[in-house]
Formats: structure tokens, sequence, C-alpha cells
């Protein structure tokens, strides 16, 4: 097993730049504003031949457990507990600060072994920083600039030496090849036998994101699902800013959840932070399989929810509504009732979409959400034979042909499914670009309902089958 960094320091010393330099993507959210980071986010980290978790963290700030800060610096003192090595973060460029001096006894406290990193140490006027971390008592400062990957090589050194040689190149996995093996099947691939309908595989870890707009309860739902306070959560709006991923497994089922920000109308959103932000939340649903829209039962379905849930669809993702806060709610029956219609109505788009009454805060159908995650993604994933779709066409057109434009009747030859992921067909016709939407949407509507695939975005593309004998006349 590999060994966990926690990278700690108060806001602003570049512990976020420093996390992306080590993992080689730029995944926590950084800017010149402190504070950015709120929760601690874990991902498999590399320097040089040095293989290791890596934990980013809140800035440490001494401030009342009730507040938000305060919230901040116990996820912070988690990060901690669980970490093997702690880099101990200060500014270089702006020297030390009472608040290093506060935490440098925290760490001491802890007993972990410590490596004392002075960051931006490229800056001019650094040196006078770097004698000065001297006086925390944890050791020689290591000078790096986590922006232009200066200082990597003594960094390393450093960890050998804190940790030991036999600790430090212990046996670990490479995480990372499951998550790129993962993101290689993210758009849905086709099947070699056009004719094979494929088994459910639940060996794969499912990706779940879990979105909405700010204080619908998504962190909340998330510590509901896995039992511990994972993420930071609190009456505030908008407190998660980083797209953070959880592993979890729920009945033998690997599964990592991705919290992201809350999104917001475009005209509300003025500044960068919250821009980079809904960015990183875009990516998170892009990365996504299935996406669970967390609506507020007491206000659902305003614009925003229907712009988010219009993104999923346009994506290819399988979305799942989760109406929260249900516990809220005086009269249940009648707004659920109510809420149905609504879904139906609002989202022709996915008919039959899975929508779950939950409770994050009490964990009343959590289970049930599960199922129905699990249900929406079988469906995701299905294929049905070229056999049995054009035999289900064949009933279609005799039914409720296709009809005349301009006088000239379309033909439909045959369908096939091209791929899956979400699931898409090929219907070859004569004339493609002549054919109605409103005749395409109701192929679409009858397969869905005839093949038993509820809730997930269904592609339908027109092709034209090329005649061979074209233009042979002209020719002549």
């Amino acid at each position: 097993m590999g060994f966990k960094v926690a990278i700690i320091g108060r806001p602003n010393v570049g512990k976020s730049t420093l996390f992306n330099r080590l993992v080689g993507k730029k995944l926590a959210l950084v800017d010149d504003t402190p504070g950015v980071t709120r929760d601690r986010r874990v991902h498999a980290a590399k320097l040089y031949d040095l293989h290791f978790d890596v934990i980013d963290t809140a800035g440490f700030e001494d401030a009342a457990a009730s507040t938000l800060p305060g919230r901040m610096r116990q996820q912070t003192e988690i990060a901690i507990r669980e970490a093997d090595l702690i880099f101990f973060t200060v500014d270089a460029k702006s020297g030390l600060m009472p608040d290093d001096r506060t935490f440098a006894e925290v760490v001491r406290k802890s007993g972990k072994p410590v490596v004392l990193v002075a960051n931006k140490a490229e800056a001019r006027g650094a040196q006078g920083g770097m004698l000065e971390a001297w006086e925390l008592g944890l050791g020689e400062p290591i000078p790096v600039s986590a922006e232009h990957g200066q200082g990597m090589p003594d960094l390393r050194d450093a960890v050998i030496e804190a940790l030991g040689e036999e600790r430090a190149f212990g046996e670990n996995e490479d995480e990372d090849s499951d998550e790129i093996a993962a993101s290689e099947v993210l758009i849905g691939e086709d099947i070699a036998d056009p004719d094979a309908e494929a088994s459910y595989d639940d060996t794969k870890p499912l990706r779940i994101a879990v979105v909405g707009r700010p204080n619908a309860g998504k962190s909340t739902l998330i510590n509901a699902l896995i039992g511990e306070e994972r993420l930071l959560t609190g009456p505030e709006a908008g407190i998660t800013r980083d797209s953070i991923s959880v592993d979890w497994d729920w009945r033998g089922r690997r599964i990592k959840l991705f919290d992201t920000a809350g999104m917001r109308r475009k005209s509300r959103i003025h500044e960068k932070l919250e821009v980079l932000s809904v960015q990183d939340g875009l990516r998170a649903i892009r990365f996504a399989e299935i996406v669970i829209i967390v609506l507020d039962a007491t206000i659902p379905f305003e614009k925003q929810d229907l712009q988010i849930a219009d993104l999923i669809i346009r994506e290819g993702r399988a979305p799942v509504i989760a109406f929260n806060k249900w516990d809220l709610i005086d009269n249940p029956q009648e707004l659920l009732a109510e809420l149905r219609e609504k879904t139906e109505r609002l989202l022709p788009q996915v008919r039959g979409i899975q929508a779950v009454t939950v409770s994050a805060e009490t964990g009343r159908g959590l289970d049930k959400l599960m199922e129905s995650v699990i249900k929406t993604h079988k469906v995701w994933n299905s294929r049905v034979s070229t056999g049995k779709l054009n035999r289900w066409l064949e009933g279609i057109l005799a039914h409720h042909p296709p009809p005349a434009v301009a006088g000239r009747r379309l033909k439909i030859k045959y369908v096939t499914q091209a791929k899956t992921r979400p699931p898409g067909f090929v219907v070859s016709c004569s004339r493609p670009d002549a054919t109605p939407q409103s005749y395409v949407r109701y192929l679409t509507n009858s397969l869905r309902e005839a093949f038993d695939m509820p809730g997930v975005p269904i592609r339908m593309a027109l092709r034209t089958s090329d005649n061979p004998f074209a233009g042979r006349a002209k020719k002549r």
C-alpha cells in the first residue's frame, strides 16, 4: 500500500496549486482569492518515482466550530488524522503570519512526520520568508514553486527522509489507470456484434454526479449516502466550490460520487470563482454516467432546474431526480401527484424518468434512490438486437406509416442500434432531411415503450443508403 500526504497551511499559500502539480491535472480550483478550497479532496499523485495519495485541504483558520471557517478547519483536522505525512505549506513571498505559528503547533501535536514546504520561492524577496520559516521548528524549509514546478527534486528527497526509504517506496497501486480506463468509455462504445444483447456488467465502478441549484442539499445527500461527514455542509448557500469525488461501496457495487457546486442562472454569476466552480461541475457531469438532479421539494422545478436537466440530457448522461427535504412537506401525497405530473410534462425527452422523494437530513428514501440509479444505469447500457428492432418497425409502419412530403411517400427500410450509453439508433430511409421531426419523435417514443427504456436520452439518427446505380443514366 502507498502512503497518504495531507497538504495543509493557512489560506492562499498555494496548497491547491501544489496539489494539482502532484496529481498532474488541474483538478482543484485555483484563484488569487483566499479560501477557495473548502472540502478535502483526495487523489492519486506522483513525485518522480514516489506514488502516493495526496489530500488537498481548506486553509487552516482559527475560528469557532459552528462557523463555516470552523467547519472547514474540522475537515482539515480529519485530513491530518488520515495522513501518514504532512506537507506544512507556508508562503515564502509574504513570510510567516501568526496563524502559521499557531497551526505549526497543531501539526507538532499530531506526531505525524512533517515536510515544511516554502512555496512561491521563485518570487523576489522570498529568501527572507525562507529564513523565517526555520522559526516554526518543523525542520529545514524546502523551497518550491508549485506554479512553475521548481524544487520538486528536493521535495522528493525530503519525503524519503521523513518517511524512510522502505515506507516511501512501499507497494502501491496506480489508481490513475482505473480512472483513465473509465474515462475511455464515457461517450459509449459500439459492440462488435450488432445482434448481441450484452449482459449488464456490475463489476465496473459506477460514476455518479450530484447536481442542482445552490442549497438544494447535494453535499448533505452524499454524506447521508456514505454515512459520514465527508463533505462540508451548512445552512449557507454555495459552500461547495470544487467537484469533489468520493469512493463508496453500495451493496457490493463500487461507486464514485461527484459532489458539485450549485448552479445558478448565468445572469446571476458575476465572480470569476463561481464561473470556475460551475465549469468544474460541468466537467463532472461529462465524466459521470448517472447524474442525480437534487431538487428542493419546497421550491421544485424552477427554470434553472429545467436548464440543468436539459444540459444533462444533451450530454447523453442518464438523469435521476431526487426531491430532497421531503421531511419539510406538509401534504406529501398531494404534492407527490403534482410533482409526477410536472415531471412528465416538463421533461418529455426522458419520458418515464426515475424520480424519488428523499430526506438527506433524516436518511429517508436513500436506498430507493440508489435502486432507481441502478435501474436507470441498466437502461442506459441496454442493447436491442437488430432482429427485434425490425420486427418492431414492421408493426409501426403497418400501423402508422410515415407521411408523404411534397406528394412523395417517405420510405423507411430498416433500423439498427449503433451504440449504447445512451442508446443510439440508426434508421435507414429514403429522404432523411424531409422526414418531419414529429414522426422521429413518434418513432422514439414508440421504441422507448416497446423495449422498456424509460428515463434515458435516446438518440435517433436518420441515414440514407447510397444507391450504387445513381448517376449512371446521366453518364450515358
